[in-house]
């Protein structure tokens, strides 16, 4: 990488400074996604995450190969207004990088290695953690829905257009989720196609199935001591817990 030489493709403007987002990655078509947080504030007090003007609380999809700084790829739902990126302001038309939306704030996601399926860990407001697989085009229901639960209204709330979860636990369990990912090594051959995620607060590590639908519940395999702030994966497929200590470690089988 040339070290000298910076080019700023999006800059994002946001309300406070909580709820920044994860990280970015190449899906398999060779497209750059982002997954970004509501900009911030006690239950997006701006509805950033349901409007679909800006790019909070939203999954963008840009081509960094197609244009400068970037084009749209021609599939995103509002790829018809292309010729009209986001400024990073707020207002005017539908963003057409946003390729899904409704996120509170996806702390750490990935591609399934395998089948390039987007898997999503958002972190809750106040009562419910929840994973998501995300697709083109859907609402995820933030802040109308935490989780697959009324949040405003607290009762009686939409639920038409919205997606459920594939799974969620509540803050007996866990108070902020770290997303992780779908399972494809051999260390342990019986997570073999599982999604693995966990927990900051609570050090606990689930998994689902990666064959999965909503509502499906989530299994425990792991209870430790640490501050689960991110998962990693290899060249081979094998998962790696990484504690906000600095450690990293393997998940494999019990002796």
């Amino acid at each position: 990488l040339d070290g000298t030489v910076e080019e700023i493709l999006m800059t994002i403007a946001q309300d406070a400074t909580n709820n920044n987002g994860g990280p970015i990655a190449f899906g398999q078509e060779g497209f750059l996604y982002g997954g970004w947080g509501d900009g911030g504030g006690e239950g997006d007090p701006f509805d950033r995450a349901e409007d679909t003007t800006n790019r909070l609380g939203a999954f963008t999809r840009i081509d960094v190969d197609g244009g400068i700084p970037y084009a749209i790829p021609p599939g995103n739902p509002f790829s018809a207004n292309a010729a009209n990126p986001c400024s990073g302001g707020f207002g005017g038309a539908d963003c057409p990088e946003i390729f899904a939306w409704g996120l509170r704030n996806p702390w750490r996601w990935s591609f399934d290695s395998q089948t390039g399926t987007l898997w999503a860990g958002d972190v809750g407001q106040g009562a419910w953690e929840e994973v998501d697989v995300i697709e083109n085009g859907m609402n995820y229901g933030w802040d109308i829905r935490e989780g697959a639960h009324c949040h405003e209204p607290s009762s009686g709330c939409q639920t038409a257009g919205l997606v459920d979860p594939i799974t969620e636990y509540d803050r007996n369990q866990g108070r902020s989720i770290t997303g992780g990912f779908v399972h494809r090594g051999s260390a342990v051959p019986e997570l073999d196609g599982q999604y693995i995620f966990g927990d900051f607060i609570s050090g606990r590590v689930w998994v689902v199935p990666a064959t999965s639908g909503q509502g499906t519940m989530p299994t425990e395999i792991l209870a430790t001591n640490f501050s689960i702030v991110a998962f990693a994966e290899d060249l081979n497929g094998e998962v790696y817990v990484i504690d906000i200590g600095g450690s990293v470690y393997q998940i494999v089988d019990a002796p």
